[in-house]
């Protein structure tokens, strides 16, 4: 087994490897019919598969550096796995009050390997930042599972002291029936297709899109709450969406 082959920004720490091949996502476990409305009320309903081990993802080390020893806080289903249709997902985390800039993100295989990393400034303010994948990334395989890690760089001398959290994201494709659905939907009802079929990574970016489209939408406001409420996420429903983030070595638009 190839080992994590430590970059200049992260020291090396040990890292669980759990065997997910037989966790691919079954979509088609989740009916879904396309004549249904946009609804108030919206729920993310997780597809049947497997169960992941409770440590497998989520964990938080670290938070001296950040203000009231708050933690960052992973936009996550329970389970502490995303499913995505995209070649490159967007992820999203709450990040509190904080001085420091500079947060790094590192993708790695199912056998430890780094697939991807980089790093992008912070915003000056706490709240919902989000990172896209950018297109000149490796494109997620679909099938795989892939086991992401983000860490503010607050002692570069001592990792022990900076706040970390990580999660997995696995891609899937849709079954016939929801790409067509997906191919008819509008903004409005995008939130609810993904959300019953389980694709979490499409399902939060389009709930995001709606609100910055729409931000005094009524309908879209109770969908985000009760969509952030049914994954144990109510806590932080109220903390505003933060423009961020470029990464480093992506150039500016």
């Amino acid at each position: 087994m190839k080992g994590i082959k430590p970059s200049l920004y992260f020291v090396p720490f040990s890292l669980p490897l759990y065997l997910l091949s037989g966790l691919t996502a079954q979509v088609q476990a989740q009916s879904y019919h396309a004549n249904k409305t946009w609804q108030v009320s919206q729920t993310f309903k997780p597809p049947q598969r497997g169960k992941l081990p409770a440590s497998a993802g989520g964990s938080t080390r670290g938070s001296s550096c950040l203000k009231g020893k708050q933690l960052i806080t992973p936009l996550m289903p329970p389970d502490k796995l995303g499913l995505t249709f995209a070649q490159h997902p967007t992820f999203f985390w709450y990040i509190p009050p904080s001085q420091l800039k500079t947060a790094k993100f590192l993708l790695l295989t199912e056998d430890q390997n780094i697939f991807y990393e980089t790093s992008f400034t912070l915003p000056n303010k706490p709240g919902i930042i989000s990172f896209k994948l950018p297109d000149s990334a490796p494109a997620l395989a679909v099938g795989k599972t892939y086991h992401w890690y983000l860490t503010i760089a607050c002692n570069t001398q001592d990792s022990s002291e900076n706040p970390t959290v990580d999660g997995w994201v696995e891609r899937t494709q849709p079954e016939a029936t929801l790409s067509q659905a997906l191919a008819k939907a509008n903004l409005y009802k995008l939130p609810t297709i993904y959300a019953e079929a389980g694709i979490w990574h499409e399902a939060l970016t389009s709930l995001v899109q709606l609100r910055q489209t729409e931000p005094n939408n009524f309908k879209a406001k109770l969908d985000w709450r009760q969509f952030f409420k049914s994954v144990g996420l109510n806590a932080i429903a109220s903390e505003p969406l933060i423009d961020c983030c470029t990464p480093k070595n992506q150039p500016q638009n």
